[in-house]
């Protein structure tokens, strides 16, 4: 499921801002990045079911994980984890518990990603 409503996608901004804004509500990068391309996800467990939030980006100028790097925001996803198959984004259906869990998660670091 995109979360395209946030309007986050195409935002421009440096590495370190996105990393601090996202890791001061929760969201982890780990080991998700490689030079160009990184991903913050966040993780909900609901009655034994597995989610992930997830807020990709990729680099416009420099390297991830240079705090100096330009990065551009890509839409936010979310999805269901199946073991051990992987994450799961499309055909699913979403409980709206979840569903608006993300969407205040991502109007968090939208206004976190405002004020910096």
């Amino acid at each position: 499921m995109k979360f395209e409503h946030i309007e986050l996608e195409n935002k421009e901004i440096k590495f370190e801002t996105l990393r601090y804004a996202a890791e001061s509500i929760g969201f982890i990068h780990a080991g998700q990045w490689d030079y160009s391309r990184v991903t913050f996800d966040y993780k909900i467990v609901n009655q034994g079911d597995i989610y992930y939030l997830r807020v990709p980006a990729s680099a416009v100028k420099g390297d991830i994980p240079k705090d100096d790097t330009i990065v551009k925001l890509l839409t936010p996803m979310l999805g269901k984890h199946y073991y051990p198959h992987g994450v799961e984004y499309e055909g699913e259906d979403f409980p709206k518990a979840i569903v608006d869990k993300c969407t205040k998660k991502l109007e968090l670091l939208k206004k976190n990603l405002e004020v910096k």
